[in-house]
């Protein structure tokens, strides 16, 4: 894993990083990665989608690598800290890609999305600076959320904040349209195994669920792909002691990246296998029986419906 973590770090520290040579290196294993650049006001990025067919009996798990950009040159030389998600994507998809071309075929199949783009802008936040994208978030849920997924593991550098002063991966409660609900313990199972320690959850905020765009502060966009579809969504958050700006260098911490792809691709063996769930549906059925949809915190209310 470390292996894939280094060779994943290394494709993406690249002044001409892009999607054709992360693709380069998936089709050795047997596997297809589509490539698309898109340009956006500031910019623009290679988004990536790599296919792990499954045999065809289980569910398929979308995993995304939610992120502004890989780097923020010329403001920043290097791999910047909001690359985490990109990384961990990537490293997933030679993961699993690898045990494909070995025999080891999961039971459903897994979609991997991320995009890259070195020279991504950045922008004001507290208490760190943010990245910025040179794409809006809607046009990232639209290429990385497929209507094939069963569920979506998110993955987001989270150290921007004062929330979880901890080094290593957090697990998020599962969002389900509008909905925050209990995190699953089948994924802090998950987590237990593969770190050998207590598990580690991410507070969330009703705030941090709703889009973007609606001038709320929201922790980071961990959970924005939860704003686009009705199934389950789980972030997998980055974490650092001390709070480090997205925009920062030198903050890619390897060890704890392996740490997080191998929990990634252990929640895929586990979840297109059967053996793992996000969320109890038959507590959600009871919860919208009890009190309704909370499907409006998805979308951006009308000035009208504010007032």
């Amino acid at each position: 894993m470390m292996k894939n973590i280094s060779t994943a770090h290394e494709l993406l520290d690249e002044p001409e990083a892009d999607g054709a040579t992360i693709a380069d290196a998936l089709e050795s294993n047997g596997v297809t990665t589509d490539v698309e650049t898109i340009d956006g006001e500031d910019g623009q990025t290679d988004f990536i989608t790599t296919r792990i067919p499954g045999n065809g009996s289980g569910p398929t798990l979308g995993i995304v690598g939610r992120l502004g950009g890989v780097g923020a040159r010329p403001a920043q030389l290097g791999t910047v800290s909001d690359a985490d998600g990109a990384i961990v994507a990537v490293a997933t998809a030679l993961s699993l890609s690898e045990m494909y071309a070995k025999g080891d075929q999961l039971s459903g199949d897994v979609l991997i999305s991320t995009h890259i783009c070195p020279n991504a802008p950045t922008q004001p936040h507290e208490p760190v600076p943010f990245m910025g994208s040179p794409v809006d978030i809607e046009t990232m849920n639209d290429h990385e959320i497929d209507d094939e997924m069963d569920a979506v593991l998110s993955v987001d550098a989270t150290k921007g904040n004062r929330i979880h002063c901890s080094r290593g991966f957090a697990v998020t409660p599962t969002v389900k349209e509008g909905w925050i609900l209990r995190v699953s313990e089948d994924l802090l199972d998950v987590q237990e195994r593969v770190t050998g320690e207590p598990p580690e959850t991410l507070t969330l905020t009703m705030q941090d669920i709703t889009p973007y765009g609606n001038d709320i502060h929201h922790i980071n966009s961990i959970l924005q792909p939860a704003t686009a579809t009705d199934i389950p969504v789980t972030g997998v958050a980055t974490t650092s002691t001390n709070p480090v700006a997205g925009s920062a260098t030198g903050a890619n911490y390897l060890p704890e990246l392996s740490a997080t792809t191998q929990f990634v691709v252990e929640a895929a063996k586990d979840y297109t296998g059967e053996r793992l769930s996000f969320y109890d549906d038959e507590e959600f059925d009871r919860l919208i029986a009890l009190y309704g949809s909370m499907s409006k915190l998805q979308t951006i209310p009308t000035i009208e419906r504010v007032r």
